[in-house]
């Protein structure tokens, strides 16, 4: 059994399919899937989406992309959004350098203020981080909420250990499939407890099915490829993010 703990089914090559995406899921074992929120009409998708699938659960966030276009009542909002029986996160959140769509200055007030509410309301934390190490530690550090995943990890051994060291946790994409790179040493410094598993579909799906449109039922692709690097079997990989991730989000647990 597999959680895809990251992806974003309001795309119309997803959303004009989404039943025939969710069979295929349950079919290859993903039985839990978390639809992520980007700003606030996404977020509000991601619920409506969520209503309608028992296997889907919803977040509500601002990405550091929008964070220009956030109205003066997003927090307020977002509070309203976060009582929904099926919204079991805050996020995506976060800081993005790369691209910079939004000043950094704005970035860091409303990732800070998000964190904060995640906090307030004790509902996890899903963060986006790109080329932003620093700036996302001392948000951190000064927010001091455990509760915290980095999504679509992407960083050095270093960062790895700083983030683990909080208490927060990671999760991988189809990036651990693309060949040899930093991504492997990062998977052998941290312990499989704080490890979980996402494609972020309809982006970034995993070898075999790379330049093709991703969805959940890849997230198998993903795991084979963390158990090759660690050296244990696809079923451990499978038993230990599913745990943490069902206890991260505090989801519902098959009976």
């Amino acid at each position: 059994m597999y959680i895809d703990t990251h992806a974003h089914l309001y795309y119309d090559d997803l959303k004009n399919q989404l039943g025939d995406v969710v069979k295929r899921a349950e079919a290859a074992g993903v039985t839990q899937i978390i639809c992520v929120g980007t700003d606030l009409p996404s977020s509000k998708k991601s619920i409506s989406i969520a209503e309608k699938y028992n296997a889907v659960f919803a977040t509500v966030g601002v990405h550091p992309h929008d964070a220009k276009d956030t109205p003066d009542d997003y927090l307020h909002q977002l509070r309203d959004l976060a009582s929904h029986s099926k919204v079991v996160a805050m996020g995506e959140m976060g800081l993005d350098y790369f691209r910079d769509f939004s000043p950094r200055n704005v970035q860091k007030e409303v990732f800070q203020s998000q964190l904060a509410l995640a906090r307030e309301l004790d509902l996890p934390a899903v963060i986006h981080n790109r080329d932003a190490d620093e700036d996302i530690l001392k948000i951190l550090e000064e927010v001091r909420y455990e509760r915290s995943v980095l999504h679509c990890f992407s960083s050095d051994t270093e960062m790895a250990g700083r983030v683990v060291s909080l208490g927060c946790f990671l999760s991988f994409t189809g990036n651990v499939t693309f060949g040899k790179n930093h991504t492997e040493a990062v998977l052998l410094a941290i312990p499989m407890d704080r490890i979980m598993l996402e494609t972020d579909c309809p982006f970034m799906a995993p070898r075999p099915n790379r330049g093709k449109l991703n969805e959940p039922a890849n997230i198998p692709y993903i795991a084979e490829r963390i158990s090759e690097t660690k050296g244990v079997d696809v079923s451990e990989v499978a038993d230990s993010t599913t745990e943490t991730a069902q206890s991260f989000f505090n989801l519902p647990r098959a009976t």
